[in-house]
């Protein structure tokens, strides 16, 4: 049984731990907002982005011009892994989820006989892979000393991405990352943007005339559309993150004052324990003279 210097010392330290995530919830919550604020604002963009590109790939898809992003490369031997997760802890399952999906799609391909590539974005996807699919790595891309998400960011993996495909390293890439969707949920998402898949294309497309040709806009704007997707992604992350952070710490806060409220019982108990002890030996002192 622990003594009381014990017992107080735990207390003490428990509560020190209470400081410090009620601190880390409160610096989560104000990243939150922010972070929410740009993911939220960056999806009409793409939104429309996607809607322009599905109703020129579909008027350019049956091309023999039709750009290499597009039609891809005729074979999906070969499959790029982007896996999209932070470069910092304490955010509960968010990493754990990206790697999760990805590991999954992973071995399914790996059993279907395919290739596999894995570019990791961010230190933590990079741990959690690295022992069973360390063979597999091509490279990696570290944000750690960026304090917030930016195109720029998002065109230094867009870069990556089309130097390795227009290298002929691979036929597929898929971006693995968090899409938000409030505080305590966020979805693991697998999206392919090589060859680039687009939605069925709206009837409004059918209003507008492209010029010079629907495949030349296309072999213009299909690289945007990577680094745009890599973007979205990269915010939705950065939200989702926060998110995470925030509910982690705020799980764990409370769980810290449970386990202070413990421990005070079982320190008030072995109090009063001893006190009663030491007046039961007073007392049968007394007796005795």
């Amino acid at each position: 049984m622990p003594s009381l210097k014990d017992l107080k010392n735990r207390i003490g330290s428990v509560k020190n731990t209470r400081k410090i995530t009620k601190a880390m919830q409160m610096v989560a919550a104000a990243k939150l907002r922010r972070a929410q604020d740009a993911a939220e604002a960056a999806r009409p963009y793409a939104e429309r982005m996607t809607s322009v590109m599905s109703g020129l790939s579909s008027a350019a898809s049956g091309s023999a011009e039709a750009p290499r992003l597009l039609a891809g490369t005729g074979s999906d031997k070969v499959h790029l892994l982007v896996v999209m997760t932070a470069e910092r802890g304490l955010c509960g399952g968010f990493n754990s989820t990206i790697v999760r999906l990805a590991r999954v799609h992973a071995n399914r391909l790996i059993a279907e006989g395919k290739t596999v590539k894995i570019l990791t974005v961010g230190k933590k996807g990079r741990e959690q892979l690295k022992r069973d699919f360390g063979s597999y790595f091509v490279g990696h891309v570290d944000f750690s000393e960026v304090k917030r998400m930016g195109y720029a960011q998002a065109q230094t993996v867009a870069r990556d991405v089309l130097s390795r495909f227009d290298e002929g390293e691979f036929d597929v890439a898929t971006l693995f990352f968090n899409r938000f969707q409030s505080v305590i949920s966020q979805i693991p998402t697998a999206q392919q943007v090589i060859p680039a898949k687009f939605d069925e294309a709206p009837q409004v497309s059918a209003l507008y005339d492209y010029e010079p040709s629907e495949e030349g806009i296309l072999a213009d704007l299909l690289p945007r559309a990577v680094a745009t997707q890599v973007f979205t992604a990269l915010l939705e992350n950065a939200a989702s993150e926060q998110g995470a952070r925030m509910s982690a710490m705020d799980n764990a806060t409370r769980n810290a004052g449970d386990m202070i409220n413990r421990l005070t019982i079982q320190y008030n108990r072995s109090r009063q324990a001893a006190i009663t002890k030491e007046l039961i030996e007073i007392i049968s002192g007394a007796e005795a003279l």
